[in-house]
């Protein structure tokens, strides 16, 4: 390297420190080198760190420290259930947004993001709705309209309040469903056919032109064999460039990022490719709905807890060093932070220890590792992010 390049990039290199160091406020804060919390860290780098909020547990009185640690940990939150079409709309014709409406307060109290989970999404409907396309009495051309109409009530209601809204949400089959060549799966698909993840998105932007609209998925992290018969990330790539190629205005993917120790998962390079691969296309990326969870049996011992807590730390790291590589990641969120407030036992027989604060709100192994990321990264391989703009 010629020493004038040298001295150029060097110059580049001290301008992008300082940058980190100044960021423009996040969710309203300056970054404060004082304070090592995850939502602060993230501001080193325009990286909104989120978590799913169990709007129940926020609301307990007998357990403040859960409502403390949501307004000081995280910079985005997303509503685990109760923006759910069967939590919104319980009875054909009468919405209840109390609690989501609650939830959005609280972030804006909180100086924090929401993303809006979700529109479109082949599980937690109401009863009245599956009822009656299963009676015959909602045809699927009355489905397409109750759809279009939920998807407008909805973003309209939050309209300028939600950041990230996750429009359409695991649309893919899985390698192990039947049959096992990829294909789109569920209510939705069965009825409307797959022309309904473009209409979603159409209707969620008439509905709000601001907000950024994601597709979300599972099993999405890295690409396979690239083969879209059974490699579901290539297959959810051609899915969002031909949504692209035909005008519908989607603005970026959502890895999920639901892991488990017990699996062969995947190493840095692996999920940068993805995720690089993705924002080529000019959209967003984002982690979603993170937990690595684990095998876990009644008596273990410390000899058999401490490597679990060791690969789900290691696991929420490849995720985060992954997201901090590509500039076009804007978030990172874990899929609710406490293990006493966990989805996975209750989903997932005889697994657990999925999250990054213990059940009695003890930071873990994986809660210092993605401290350890966001604080020791920088240029020139980390790089503040780049926004999105919504499409049109």
């Amino acid at each position: 390297m010629k020493l004038s390049r040298w001295v150029a990039t060097a110059a580049v290199a001290v301008a992008t420190v300082a940058t980190l160091n100044t960021l423009p406020a996040a969710a309203g804060r300056q970054y404060d080198p004082t304070d090592q919390s995850l939502r602060n860290l993230g501001l080193r780098h325009n990286l909104y760190l989120g978590t799913a909020v169990d709007m129940a547990a926020l609301d307990d009185p007998a357990d403040p420290r859960y409502r403390q640690i949501v307004g000081s940990e995280f910079s985005t939150v997303t509503a685990e259930n109760v923006m759910k079409w069967e939590s919104l709309e319980p009875t054909r014709g009468s919405y209840d947004w109390a609690a989501a409406d609650e939830l959005v307060t609280f972030a804006r109290q909180h100086d924090q993001r929401v993303r809006g989970h979700v529109l479109a999404w082949q599980n937690q409907l109401p009863k009245w709705l599956t009822d009656g396309v299963a009676d015959g009495s909602i045809s699927n051309a009355q489905l397409r309209d109750l759809l279009h109409k939920h998807i407008t009530d909805v973003v309209t209601h939050f309209r300028g309040k939600i950041w990230q809204w996750d429009v359409v949400n695991e649309a893919v089959s899985d390698p192990w469903d039947t049959p096992p060549t990829l294909h789109y799966k569920g209510f939705w698909a069965e009825h409307l056919g797959p022309d309904y993840i473009a209409d979603a998105f159409r209707w969620a932007r008439a509905a709000d032109p601001k907000a950024l609209l994601f597709y979300n998925d599972y099993n999405i992290e890295a690409f396979g064999s690239g083969d879209p018969a059974n490699d579901k990330t290539q297959f959810v790539y051609d899915m969002a460039k031909g949504l692209l190629a035909r005008g519908v205005p989607i603005d970026g993917i959502g890895s999920q990022g639901h892991l488990g120790t017990q699996y062969g998962n995947y190493d840095t390079l692996q999920v940068v490719a993805a995720l690089k691969k993705f924002s080529a296309l000019g959209l967003a990326t984002a982690f979603t709905e993170v937990d690595v969870r684990s095998e876990v049996t009644e008596g273990m011992g410390s000899n058999e807890i401490n490597p679990r807590l060791q690969a789900s730390a290691a696991n929420y790291h490849v995720l985060l060093q992954a997201c901090l590589a590509d500039r076009h990641c804007l978030s990172f969120t874990v899929w609710g932070f406490t293990d006493k407030h966990s989805w996975v036992p209750g989903t997932f027989t005889n697994e657990g220890l999925a999250n990054i604060y213990d059940e009695n709100y003890q930071p873990k192994r994986a809660y210092n590792v993605l401290r350890g990321d966001l604080i020791y990264a920088g240029p020139p391989y980390v790089l503040p992010r780049v926004p999105q703009k919504p499409r049109r």
